[in-house]
Formats: C-alpha cells, structure tokens, sequence
C-alpha cells in the first residue's frame, strides 16, 4: 500500500483530462528475417524518428514467463509494508512514493535491480537478503502460479535476458536501417561486461477512492526521459501511459498486455547525432485496478565515451553534442528534477 499525506497528494494531482489516444507504430519482429528484414528495418528507423516510441510484436518472449513475472510481482507487492521494506536500500531495492533524489513523487511502489550484461542479478543488486519465493508471494497476492516453486529473483532473471536479447536484436535492426556499420554499433553498448543495465518493477495501486469520485488523476510517475540507449517496457494490460507529441500535447497509450513497448533514450538520440529522439512520457493513475510494468533499461558501461556516430554526422558533419562518458551523463541526470532538459548540457 502507498499512502501519501494530504500535501503528497497535492503535489502530484493532475487536471481531470482524457487526452487523444496515441497512434503507436507496430513492428512484426518474426518478420524481420529474409526478405521481410529490410522492411523491418525501415519501419523501427521511421518509428524512431517520428515519435522515438513504437511496440513490438512477435518478439519471442514467452508468455508464460511474462505471466509468471507480472503474478509473483504483483504478490510481492501485496506484502505487508514491513517486509517489503525489509527490501529496501539505496539506491538499489524497494521503494515507494520518491523517485530519484530531486523531490519528484509520484503514486508508486517500486523495484530497482541492477543487471549483468546476461541478465542476471548480482548480489550487490540485492541489499536485502532475498526476494520472496514467488510461491508466497503470489498466495499474498490470492493468485495462482504455474511454477510455484520458482523464486522470483529467478524469473526476473530469465526475463531480464530474455528482454536483453531482443532488445539487442531490435538495437542491430536499427543499425541496419540507418545504413550503419557494424550492425552491433549500438548493441555491443548493451553486452559489454561492464554495461549499465538495469530492471524496474513499478506498481501503481488503484487511485484513492475519493480522487476518483471526484474524476481526478494522480502522478504515477512525472514526465521524463530515459537516459539510456533504449527502455523496453511492458505492463499487465492497464492504462496510465502517455507520451508527448512534439508540440508537447499529450496523448494516452492503449494497453496492450501482449506486446512490448520501445523507447528511445537519450544516448541513442546522442549517437544518432538528433536523428532519434527520445520520447518525453509519464505515467497517469486513475484506475480502479492496479498497474504493473516491468522496464529494462539497457545503458552503456560507465567510462564508454559517447559521441554521435561519424556516419550520422551529415554533409556537413557537424555534431550536435560534446563527447562525454555515460558516467557523467548519469551523474548530471540524477542531481537534477525528473522533467528537467538533460540533454541541452552536453549540447554544442
């Protein structure tokens, strides 16, 4: 349960509005093999420019394991308060209500676990000493699992290598449809040994009864940008997202529990030199029903230095960004507020 003071909940109420519903690109990843590949290509590359957000079908997923994920999580957070703070750590682990450290908050309980390269969980991930078995979890939750036995630290692991290799895989579609070399220029940025992946797990609860009565919404999570080359997210079927369109009018994301959502971030609109740009969003609660999604953030190692591509730079190949390490670009991203212009820093 989150529970916000009654300033908390001042801070983060929204204007009672129901904004257009967004136009979502749809790429078919088991289409992009032989002739069907190029296509592909073209249709991320095009999605990428245009809104730099679009989903993605026939990814190879299972969705048994997704399930099997959004039902252990969904019990873990259905714990009693005592013992998922028994989770917590900074930055790492269980939190709720404040996102980051510039004073955003938002109604939200969440998981943040840092990721091997393959997708496993290393221990310094886990400042607690373990995760609820999924099979306790999920009876909190009154739920049924497949696999009762499966911890869930395990079935966030499989999913998080699961979604590592398709996102690399949709990263090397993007190479090819820029027309670049080689095809892992922006993938091999997510398998280094020493890249900077991370997981979270949120959990937005219905809105308090009297918000919606009143036909009020609350901040799940405040508009923002993702600061690494590519987010990978997908929830349980349950509405809340919105982006931003370029004239900064937002529109509502339908719900989709079957596909997986992509966003660009802000290092991969660095490398294409502009040419992708990452995708303002938030999260909105309104609902009667609870929301949970899970977001691979797949970021590059702390010292690689990031640049755009010379083959994106144009005729006149100007650039318009400063080299700069991922390290100080997250360093600078974390002192500041969620809707702040990170970007504009390291601008030329």
């Amino acid at each position: 349960m989150v529970v916000l003071a009654k300033a908390e909940l001042e801070q983060i109420a929204l204007p009672a509005a129901q904004p257009p519903m967004a136009h979502v690109r749809t790429v078919d990843l088991s289409a992009a093999t032989g002739a069907g590949r190029a296509a592909a290509a073209r249709a991320l590359v095009a999605a990428c420019e245009e809104q730099g957000f679009f989903k993605v079908t026939g990814h190879g997923v299972p969705q048994g394991l997704v399930r099997a994920v959004e039902t252990a999580a969904a019990g873990f957070f259905a714990l009693p308060p005592a013992e998922k703070e028994a989770s917590a750590g900074m930055p790492l682990g269980y939190s709720s209500k404040q996102i980051g450290t510039g004073g955003d908050l938002g109604f939200i309980e969440y998981l943040l676990l840092c990721l091997t390269s393959a997708g496993t969980l290393p221990a310094a991930s886990f400042p607690f000493s373990a995760l609820p078995c999924a099979a306790a979890a999920a009876a909190a939750a009154d739920v049924s699992l497949s696999e009762p036995s499966c911890p869930l630290r395990d079935l966030l692991e499989e999913y998080a290598a699961a979604v590592r290799r398709m996102a690399c895989g949709v990263l090397e579609l993007m190479a090819e449809g820029l027309g670049i070399g080689p095809v892992d220029a922006f993938s091999r940025l997510v398998t280094d040994a020493d890249s900077d992946n991370m997981l979270r797990v949120n959990h937005y609860p219905p809105a308090p009864r009297p918000e919606l009565q009143q036909g009020s919404l609350l901040t799940g999570f405040g508009e923002h940008t993702d600061p690494q080359i590519i987010s990978v997210l997908r929830s349980n079927g349950t509405s809340g997202l919105e982006i931003a369109a370029r004239d900064g009018a937002w529109a509502s994301v339908p719900p989709d529990a079957d596909s997986f959502f992509i966003n660009v971030g802000d290092t991969l609109q660095v490398l294409t030199n502009g040419r992708f740009r990452s995708v303002k969003h938030r999260v909105v609660v309104s609902s009667e029903r609870s929301r949970v999604s899970i977001i691979f953030f797949g970021g590059p190692p702390p010292g690689q230095r990031l640049a755009p591509l010379p083959q994106l730079l144009g005729d006149g190949g100007r650039s318009r960004y400063r080299e700069f390490t991922w390290k100080e670009y997250k360093s600078s991203s974390h002192r500041g507020r969620l809707v702040d212009d990170r970007l504009c820093r390291f601008e030329n």
